[in-house]
C-alpha cells in the first residue's frame, strides 16, 4: 500500500494529500499534548530540522485514542506545539489510530502495511520514499535511538 496516495487534512481542516511526500522518507507519529511521551517532540523536531535537506520529513497526526491526553482542539494543539516545543515539521488533522468504524484511512493503511498499530501516543512509522511501510517503533523507541537514526538514515541512501 503506498502510504503516499492517501488524502487526508491539515491540523488546520484544509484539505491534503501526502502525496506531497512522495520520493520523500517520512515518520509519521500519532502526537499527543498530554503524554509522558510529549517531550519526543524535542527529539522529533531534532531529527526534521537534521534529515529535512536531505528529503526527509516528520508528519504528525495528533490523537486522542490512547488515556484521552489530546484533548484539545486544533488551535490548542497547534499553540502548544509552536510555543512549547517549536515544531516546524507538518502537522494533520487529529485522527482516530485504533481500529474501528472511525479509524483513519492513514492509520487503517499503515496498521495494514506493518502488521501492527500504535498501542499508546507516539508510536512511530518510518515510510521510504515509494510510500511503502519500512518499519514500526513503539512509542518506548525516542526519535533519536540509534536503530531509528540507523533506520532513517537506510531509508534516505
Amino acid at each position: 500500500m503506498n502510504v503516499y496516495a492517501l488524502a487526508t487534512h491539515t491540523l488546520e481542516g484544509g484539505d491534503a494529500t501526502l502525496g506531497d511526500f512522495s520520493g520523500k522518507v517520512t515518520l509519521i507519529v500519532n502526537v499527543a499534548s498530554a503524554c509522558g511521551y510529549t517531550p519526543q517532540y524535542s527529539g522529533l523536531e531534532r531529527i526534521h530540522q537534521k534529515y529535512k535537506d536531505r528529503g526527509f520529513s516528520v508528519l504528525g497526526f495528533p490523537s486522542n485514542d490512547f488515556g484521552r491526553q489530546e484533548p484539545g482542539t486544533p488551535e490548542e494543539i497547534r499553540e502548544f506545539c509552536d510555543t512549547r516545543y517549536r515544531v516546524t515539521f507538518p502537522m494533520f488533522e487529529k485522527v482516530e489510530t485504533k481500529a474501528g468504524k472511525g479509524q483513519s484511512p492513514v492509520y487503517a493503511a499503515l496498521g495494514k502495511a506493518a502488521g501492527e498499530l500504535p498501542t499508546w501516543n507516539f508510536g512511530k512509522y518510518l515510510v521510504g520514499k515509494n510510500g511503502e511501510v519500512i518499519a514500526f517503533f513503539p512509542a518506548k523507541v525516542e526519535p533519536e535511538d540509534p536503530k531509528l537514526v540507523r533506520a532513517i538514515e537506510s531509508a534516505l541512501g
